[in-house]
């Protein structure tokens, strides 16, 4: 017991470390350790009971909270927090003082992934392959789309930001930070998490709950009826993260709370002849890492939800 949920919070300080980064999301972590459709189908029900609850039917609500796995979810939550708390500052100088080495680390870290979740595609056709390539190469043009930083935002602003980029805890190819890039929220969250503006912190929170809540069961609607073709558009996504990865020089960029600042790190150009040696080779260590931990994982985001200890008509119902 006590070893899983050791366990349990180490994939889920993965899960953290890697939503800390731009570029790489915590979503394609969880398809590595072969745990993205049990959290999926936690989720859902989480959400579910809120729904129950909104309509003030606190009895079927609390039914469908003790189909949740809080054994799985919260010591997953814990590590999660853990690695935000422990780690932001640090990954965000290596960020800014070896970009180039950090983005061919996080490169190897998603191509490995990308193998992995190909493997979990039941009929690899055209149609298929067609939506992964599809769709990598919109995500990859979309994220060369990027606004400056908004000055002092309003709280509504907060809310939607919160909403959409919590997304990307269950949605491989893209972090959250990100996403607030994208949105050019990033300085202003990162802000009130170090002033401790809980007011502030409290209006993004409830936007992620409720993005998180209509976000995740959507995409398990999708999942249970188009499995492979939602998971090939899934693959797409960590394709079209390439874009802020290497070998482009400034790879995932200089990541700063300064409002001011712009950031860059989307530009095309390829890196200079002397500038491939260390981030091929620890592109090529991740990789190989990545291979090696999905080995030990569960097999199969098809298997997942039948080990899983939510009941079938919980995880489908209405």
């Amino acid at each position: 017991m006590i070893t899983n949920l050791l366990t349990t919070a180490a994939r889920g300080f993965c899960m953290g470390a890697a939503d800390i980064v731009p570029g790489v999301s915590g979503g394609t972590i969880a398809l590595v350790f072969g745990i993205y459709e049990r959290l999926l189908s936690n989720v859902r029900m989480g959400a579910k009971a809120l729904g129950s609850f909104a309509k003030a039917d606190v009895s079927k609500g609390l039914d469908r909270l003790r189909t949740v796995e809080w054994s799985f979810l919260i010591p997953l939550g814990v590590g999660l927090i853990a690695a935000v708390l422990a780690l932001s500052s640090i990954i965000d100088g290596l960020l800014e003082d070896a970009p180039e080495a950090m983005a061919g680390l996080f490169f190897g870290l998603v191509l490995g992934s990308i193998v992995v979740a190909w493997k979990l595609v039941r009929n690899r056709g055209t149609t298929e392959l067609g939506i992964m390539l599809g769709v990598g190469i919109v995500a990859f043009f979309l994220l060369g789309f990027q606004s400056g930083p908004v000055s002092d935002p309003a709280l509504p602003i907060y809310f939607g930001a919160g909403a959409i980029a919590i997304c990307a805890m269950i949605l491989p190819g893209i972090s959250g930070s990100f996403l607030l890039l994208m949105m050019g929220m990033y300085a202003a969250v990162l802000e009130a998490a170090h002033e401790l503006d809980f007011a502030v912190l409290a209006v993004f929170g409830v936007g992620a709950i409720v993005g998180l809540a209509f976000f995740s069961t959507g995409l398990g609607w999708l999942l249970d009826r188009f499995h492979d073709l939602v998971l090939a558009a899934l693959i797409g996504l960590m394709i079209g993260s390439f874009r802020v990865l290497w070998p482009w020089p400034h790879g995932v960029g200089i990541i700063s709370d300064v409002e001011d600042e712009s950031i860059p790190g989307t530009g095309l150009e390829l890196p200079g002849a002397d500038e491939w040696l260390v981030p091929t080779a620890l592109a090529a260590i991740a990789f190989v890492v990545v291979v090696a931990v999905s080995r030990l994982a569960p097999t199969g985001m098809s298997n997942q939800s039948h080990d899983s200890s939510i009941p079938d008509q919980a995880k489908i119902g209405s």
